[in-house]
């Protein structure tokens, strides 16, 4: 009917019908008291709760709020556990740059931690772009954020929730590998991190840097390592002026438990020696102190712990570490007692026999050169183990009992529990969406 209406009088009419509706759409966000609203959108869908940021201010208030967030958070954490992988094939990490035309990718995907282990999710990783970038790595999880950053050249490091499709990119940090580079005699190993810290409500990101000087590589002890703090709630860098015992040593991923981040550093017991121990921070206090490991070395070593590198893993509120020797043998210790060196306990020595001894009986036989991967442990304890070209593999580590679990085989592979968030939806002015 508005066809045959003047332009003026068919836009106003137009107009005032959109107001209308919008004012109809805000005295319905109105009309059910804000307890009650909040209480019905915190039991929705991640991604649905997302949209509804659109749905008119009110909501994308309440939404965005971080208390909302938080209790958010509370309700997500007794829901079916998942754990979410990154997959990376070879072929992939080999090129320090990549043409997108290639057929080669990440993959990100969350499988459901159950008895089936099905899988969930699957995410686009949005950090390459078109044209040649750089490879990144996941250096944790945290409450829904994921922390990439790239192969060092550049030092970028990203804070990602993919539920929420919001990134942000970190400023650079004060030790970079501009200022330390080989050309000038210097280098530095370095470790990173994410944690929580609770009592400020604040996500934070550790690096652990160790300078070195590369005509004297293998004398770690030159330069104390360095700590510097990133925190989301000021948006910058700041360093721990904690002296530190021991150099960092290049490590996996540090684990968040009890509100601290771990890494492996070194400790020149004499000329000839170093020893393995476990540093920790503090988030909250940013104290910090060590633990103990059991001693790694054997005889055909000297006692030197140098070239040993143990892999350090969340278990349940307490550590685990994994230790590989030569051919098969892993290696698997259980702290029972968090903190408490002493309850440091040998659990097993993986694989045992069960359904993959003919597998591996078969790639002995072949000598494709296979080296089991702890990367991380399920809900339930059990230990998930990457075998290779050979599908992963979940052990429990009571009856020793072997399970494939369905994931096609990839290196490079980074494993963590993971909790579906709105972490980053209250920084719409800091954070950025794809």
């Amino acid at each position: 009917m508005s066809d045959n209406l003047p332009a003026k009088v068919s836009e106003s009419l137009f107009s005032k019908e959109e107001e209308e509706e919008e004012e109809e759409e805000v005295a319905m966000c109105d009309f059910l008291p804000p307890e009650i609203l909040s209480n019905i959108l915190l039991r929705l869908p991640t991604k649905s709760i997302v949209k509804f940021t659109c749905v008119c201010k009110t909501w994308r208030s309440l939404i965005r709020n971080p208390d909302f967030i938080s209790a958010h958070l509370k309700l997500s954490n007794h829901n079916q556990p998942l754990l979410l992988f990154r997959f990376c094939s070879d072929s992939f990490l080999k090129q320090r740059y990549l043409d997108r035309d290639t057929d080669e990718k990440e993959v990100y995907k969350l499988y459901c931690d159950n008895q089936d282990f099905n899988e969930h999710v699957r995410f686009d990783f949005p950090f390459h772009t078109l044209g040649r970038t750089t490879i990144f790595s996941v250096v944790g999880t945290c409450n829904g954020l994921v922390c990439v950053e790239d192969d060092g050249l550049l030092d970028r490091i990203i804070l990602w929730n993919p539920c929420v499709r919001m990134f942000m990119e970190l400023p650079k940090p004060s030790i970079t590998y501009q200022g330390y580079h080989e050309d000038d005699g210097y280098g530095y190993d370095a470790a990173t991190g994410l944690g929580f810290d609770s009592k400020t409500n604040d996500y934070k990101v550790v690096r652990v840097v160790t300078v070195v000087d590369v005509r004297r590589r293998r004398d770690w002890g030159v330069f104390p390592p360095k700590v510097e703090v990133y925190s989301l709630a000021t948006g910058e860098w700041s360093m721990v002026t904690t002296a530190l015992p021991g150099a960092v040593h290049p490590c996996e991923p540090m684990p968040f438990v009890n509100g601290a981040l771990h890494w492996v550093a070194l400790r020149k017991i004499n000329h000839f020696k170093y020893r393995n121990f476990i540093m920790v921070l503090d988030l909250e206090d940013m104290v910090i102190r060590e633990i103990v490991l059991p001693i790694l070395s054997d005889e055909k070593d000297n006692g030197d712990e140098a070239f040993i590198f143990p892999f350090i893993s969340a278990y349940g509120n307490s550590l685990a570490l994994i230790h590989g020797d030569s051919g098969l043998s892993l290696n698997v210790w259980l702290m029972k007692r968090y903190a408490d060196a002493s309850s440091w306990t040998k659990i097993v020595i993986f694989p045992h026999i069960g359904t993959l001894e003919q597998a591996i009986k078969d790639i002995k036989a072949v000598g494709h050169g296979f080296i089991p991967r702890a990367k991380g442990f399920r809900k339930s304890g059990e230990v998930v183990v990457e075998l290779g070209e050979q599908p992963f593999v979940s052990q429990d580590l009571e009856t020793q009992e072997c399970k494939d679990l369905p994931i096609s085989a990839y290196n490079y592979t980074f494993l963590g529990s993971y909790v579906k968030s709105l972490v980053l939806l209250d920084k719409p002015n800091r954070a950025a969406t794809y």
